[in-house]
């Protein structure tokens, strides 16, 4: 069963990181093209820095630093009174009340969290290519459209509210629908950051020998668990194909393209 509801596991990472990626991806963007110099380096850096570092790394130092990053604060907040160093060699030692989550939290607490330590991590770094993308259908939207609106009167933030965002779609949603079928790929990593995913379950239940299942002996039966999961990617992947196909063509109803009017 509990390989079962790790599919479940992995949909909710998606549904929750889709969404969360686009707010980093739109901030990210506004950022990098915004009049403001400091604010215009902070959205290129992330775009830059984020889809610079490989993408398995980031994941594996991110989780940690933001853990370390989050009890850090706690620890100034609630042991101001603390003499010892934080960093002992390789060692990060805070005091107990700011741990996270707490010695004496149940198992799904623990659990929870480290899910959500990776959904932002997940978040973060997508977010970073979303930005990239929706960077570069703001600037795809014709550039004359913008003067008209600016002719009639329009300031700046309106014509950002009102012309740019509602037609950068068009141009993002290839950009963005890629970015979909990288993410559904990359949720196996999941299983890299400490969550007992579909990628977990499949090795521990095919496996011939692990320690958790030793009243159940069985041949190696990893082949037949990681079938299964190419036939879910394959399919849920071809789903997500044809959602996009129909949400584009939704979306370019009526306007004029190469080929003529769509």
């Amino acid at each position: 069963m509990a390989f079962y509801w790790s599919f479940g596991t992995v949909l909710i990472l998606l549904a929750i990181t889709a969404p969360a990626a686009l707010i980093f991806g739109f901030g990210g963007a506004v950022a990098a093209r915004s009049s403001v110099l400091p604010l215009r380096w902070f959205g290129r850096s992330y775009i830059a820095i984020v889809r610079g570092v490989p993408d398995i790394a980031f994941f594996l130092f991110f989780v940690i630093a933001l853990d370390q990053g989050f009890e850090w604060i706690r620890h100034q907040v609630l042991c101001p009174d603390w003499d010892q160093p934080i960093r002992q060699g390789n060692d990060f030692v805070v005091c107990q009340a700011a741990k996270l989550p707490l010695g004496s939290a149940p198992q799904w607490v623990h659990e929870i969290y480290g899910f959500a330590i990776a959904v932002l991590t997940f978040a973060i770094v997508f977010g970073a290519f979303a930005a990239n993308v929706l960077f570069g259908a703001m600037r795809a939207v014709p550039k004359a459209q913008v003067e008209t609106a600016a002719a009639y009167g329009m300031t700046r933030r309106q014509t950002f509210r009102q012309i740019v965002v509602p037609q950068m779609w068009v141009y993002a949603l290839p950009g963005l629908g890629n970015l979909w079928m990288v993410l559904i790929k990359a949720t196996p990593l999941l299983f890299l950051l400490g969550v007992e995913d579909i990628v977990y379950w499949a090795r521990e239940l095919g496996g011939a020998k692990t320690p958790r299942f030793t009243d159940y002996p069985h041949g190696d039966w990893r082949l037949w668990y990681f079938l299964a999961l190419l036939v879910f990617y394959l399919a849920f992947t071809r789903v997500s194909e044809i959602f996009l196909e129909r949400l584009m063509k939704r979306l370019t109803r009526g306007q004029a393209t190469m080929g003529g009017t769509v």
